[in-house]
């Protein structure tokens, strides 16, 4: 097996080409509406999304996880993460978290070594625990906070940074660099990855309140990528001066 050296040159394009337009595409916004700049174009694709998903994808996850034992249904989703760690890895590095990139390729090479090519998670075992990085994040990181909403078909919520950033990421992808897997080989392993991705989201459609679906969705998503980027450290109200009276309760 053999890295695809031409190939891996032409999508370090890419990275250049989202590293230059980072610059003036920082701007400030007060709420996610303003962020939303093609709010009808998005609620289309936002509902053309809810009912592909309720009349095929939906039911196709389900079928799946019905017919897959449990233990199968998680090496799967190992298996994903495991090649998700290269992302975060190379992420990482590119926002100078060098322990992250560090405990990432231990979880790489333990789980590919000991967990049979990822199917078992191991690394955790061992503590070391994974945290998701990708190229949507290493721009924010970097100061591209605040980005347009976009609603993609069939890929739900993202922004112009993170679609940026899904693009980049095929770079870090190490199957498409494996010149003995085929073209179709790597199209059905995304196909599987997907469709593992929503089965395991089946448990949480309750948790979408409210009357407006997509305000929340679009609220959620720009939330948990807030997160993700400060790695974890958010604006907590709760921790105002005017709650220090109740530290007692």
């Amino acid at each position: 097996m053999f890295i695809n050296l031409p190939k891996f040159k032409t999508h370090l394009i890419l990275i250049v080409l989202s590293l230059v337009s980072l610059h003036g595409s920082v701007f400030a916004a007060e709420t996610y509406e303003e962020l939303d700049y093609f709010e009808p174009v998005n609620r289309a694709i936002f509902e053309f999304n809810d009912q592909a998903d309720q009349y095929v994808l939906k039911p196709v996850a389900k079928a799946y996880k019905f017919v897959t034992p449990p233990i199968v249904n998680k090496g799967v989703t190992n298996f994903f993460n495991n090649l998700d760690d290269v992302e975060t890895f190379a992420n990482s590095l590119l926002q100078a978290k060098f322990h992250n990139a560090i405990v990432s390729l231990n979880r790489v090479i333990y789980n590919t070594i000991f967990g049979l090519g990822g199917f078992f998670d191991v690394a955790t075992s061992f503590g070391l625990i994974s945290s998701e990085e990708d190229f949507g994040q290493t721009l924010g990181y970097w100061g591209y906070e605040n980005s347009t909403y976009l609603m993609l078909p069939f890929l739900g919520p993202s922004t112009v940074r993170d679609l940026s950033g899904r693009l980049v990421d095929r770079t870090f992808e190490p199957l498409q660099y494996v010149d003995d897997i085929h073209d179709d080989t790597i199209y059905l392993a995304t196909g599987l990855n997907l469709l593992d991705k929503r089965a395991d989201l089946l448990g949480a459609e309750n948790l979408l309140f409210g009357s407006d679906r997509y305000s929340f969705i679009r609220s959620a998503y720009y939330q948990n990528r807030d997160f993700l980027i400060n790695d974890g450290v958010v604006d907590d109200p709760f921790s105002d001066d005017e709650y220090e009276d109740y530290d007692d309760f």
